[in-house]
């Protein structure tokens, strides 16, 4: 398979699924009406409620959805062969991504901005709110732990990335300042932030602020020569993991507490353009090269390390295809600044397709560049998806004359962003999910600082204690099942309106069955598996046996706690989608 064949296949599904396919329902069943007031109108408080330029808030859109998982679920996916992998990014996102991200908008929209949790409530039972509020929090929980580590231990411990990262960071600011209080022309804004992240990214890269990084991680090389390491502070976690994990903390506070128009929305999109025009410099180093996939297998085995085909790379590729992350960002964030309902197929459907084409470029930085499935492994394959990532974009950059080394660095600096500007949104809806569920009988929970300290704390518990690997098919599996139930709601409140809801139905049950079964697996896994190698933990190569214990029972219980809680819901909502049309619930809708 030749990479620019992959490239034509991908635009394709973009022209017809955005062109026709979401175009028609768009038409035929939402039917938006660019008159009609919007939350972001009606509720105007500068805070969440906040009418966005389109253009910018598909900037935000696409910044806020897609983080890692388009990019490193692909490259570990691609372990079961290229072949599977390609077809779900490109059919999930055709026939269920597009479609939970454009509903999950239009249904905020046009229930006034309300959350998943109150929409619960509405639409299928009392008791479903909280059961979704406890899924929803423990879901996000699992997204800082998976991102977590690779910021904070992976990411930001390279010495040529923390400058340049925080720099973006100011500009970002800047962005928000020059827009909302100066009143400066967005092309304007764009172009000095962009430009002073690009500067930030290059001064990343001098020797006098590398020296610094190493001195303040204190590196050292190690008996070999080659290997940098950093003094052991507990567990398994050093000077560098602790200090990079502490930035990723600090972060994540000031974007959860602070407006949204502050910090959120402006540094996601000015991060928006260094991740566009690093996709576009992949694609223009991917057209002057035009390298195949040499002997990479289209299909390797049904099972492999991380599980079997079905339903293990369903979930592996948690963004590409399909991901509940979206639902979220898509129903509380976007939805309320929302300027017209005619802006909702650009922004939320639009958005992603183009994450799509995103992870189709993660998919060929693992299958085209470094020449051979040997290669990709050489690299670290599916255990080393940053690393190959980063590589990779700077691979096909190189071919129209970018330096290797600054382009990795770009590459690191890219990944870290696309993590971050996830992770402070994650932390702002962890908040405000504890809020709205212990808030009446503990008042403390709704106040911001508390909410979010309670948040980043277990973060911390998580990022210290479990491997990545381990979290990320949990992640998935929890993400995938967040979107299945996004599509339950949207398709009850679609047969609440009298609309044809079978669009939405059946996506809904594919995922929902895959999702349990992934994380039934991996329940599975973790206690009949992986606790009892404690047994002999020289054979099984335990270093600490203590840690292995609590990072398969944490990973164990949560999978069965997000299961519970998700057939608590499917049947509460089978009961209400069965409920004749007079019944009380669905006349509120």
């Amino acid at each position: 398979m030749n990479s620019i064949l992959v490239i034509v296949i991908g635009l394709a599904a973009i022209a017809v699924g955005y062109g026709f396919y979401a175009k028609t329902i768009n038409k035929n069943i939402i039917q938006p009406d660019e008159k009609k007031a919007t939350p972001a109108k009606m509720f105007m408080d500068g805070v969440d409620f906040t009418p966005a330029n389109r253009n910018v808030l598909f900037g935000y859109q696409f910044k806020s959805i897609a983080a890692l998982g388009p990019i490193l679920g692909p490259i570990i996916a691609v372990q079961w062969g290229w072949l599977p992998a390609l077809l779900w990014i490109i059919l999930g996102t055709f026939f269920i991504g597009w479609v939970q991200d454009y509903t999950s908008v239009m249904i905020g929209v046009r229930e006034e901005g309300k959350s998943f949790g109150a929409l619960s409530y509405q639409l299928i039972s009392p008791r479903s709110r909280m059961i979704l509020l406890t899924f929803i929090y423990f879901y996000l929980w699992l997204i800082m732990g998976a991102f977590g580590i690779q910021v904070g231990f992976n990411l930001l411990t390279q010495v040529a990335v923390p400058l340049g990262v925080i720099i973006v960071v100011l500009a970002g600011i800047l962005a928000g300042q020059m827009t909302y209080k100066w009143k400066k022309d967005i092309i304007l804004t764009s172009v000095i932030t962009v430009v002073i992240s690009f500067i930030g990214i290059w001064l990343s890269t001098l020797e006098p602020v590398r020296n610094f990084f190493y001195a303040l991680y204190g590196y050292s090389l190690a008996e070999d020569g080659k290997t940098l390491v950093s003094p052991t502070l507990f567990l398994t976690v050093t000077q560098a993991k602790f200090i990079g994990s502490l930035l990723v903390v600090i972060i994540c506070y000031f974007g959860a507490v602070l407006p949204i128009w502050r910090w959120a929305q402006p540094i996601n999109y000015v991060a928006f353009w260094i991740v566009f025009l690093g996709i576009l410099g992949g694609v223009v180093g991917l057209l002057i090269w035009r390298p195949g996939m040499g002997d990479f297998p289209a299909f390797t085995s049904y099972k492999i390390g991380l599980g079997p085909l079905w339903p293990i790379l369903f979930v592996t590729i948690a963004c590409g295809a399909i991901s509940g992350w979206h639902s979220l960002v898509s129903s509380s964030g976007t939805a309320r600044q929302l300027e017209k309902e005619t802006d909702a197929l650009y922004v939320g459907g639009g958005a992603m397709f183009l994450e799509m084409f995103f992870a189709v470029m993660a998919f060929l930085t693992a299958t085209v560049a470094f020449g051979s499935f040997q290669g990709y492994q050489d690299a670290g394959g599916g255990a080393a998806a940053a690393k190959v990532f980063s590589i990779g974009l700077a691979t096909f950059m190189n071919k129209w004359g970018l330096n290797m080394t600054l382009g990795t660095v770009y590459g690191s600096v890219f990944l870290t962003l696309m993590a971050l500007t996830i992770m402070y949104l994650v932390v702002r809806f962890m908040r405000v999910a504890s809020a709205e569920a212990l808030g009446d009988k503990m008042p403390i929970m709704k106040n911001v600082h508390v909410g979010t300290t309670i948040a980043l704390l277990l973060t911390l518990a998580l990022i210290w204690l479990v491997p990545f690997l381990q979290i990320w098919v949990v992640f998935g599996a929890a993400n995938q099942l967040m979107a299945s139930l996004a599509l339950l709601l949207v398709t009850l409140w679609l047969k609440s309106k009298g609309k044809n809801y079978q669009w939405t139905l059946w996506p809904f049950l594919f995922m929902f069955v895959t999702t349990i079964a992934a994380l039934l697996y991996k329940a599975y896994e973790s206690f009949y598996i992986n606790l009892p190698k404690v047994a002999d933990p020289v054979a099984n190569k335990i270093a600490n046996v203590g840690q292995f214990t609590a990072a398969h029972s944490i990973i164990g219980v949560v999978a069965l706690v997000l299961v519970i809680a998700a057939l608590f819901l499917a049947w509460d909502a089978f009961k209400a989608f069965r409920a004749p049309a007079a019944k009380p619930a669905e006349a509120k809708a």
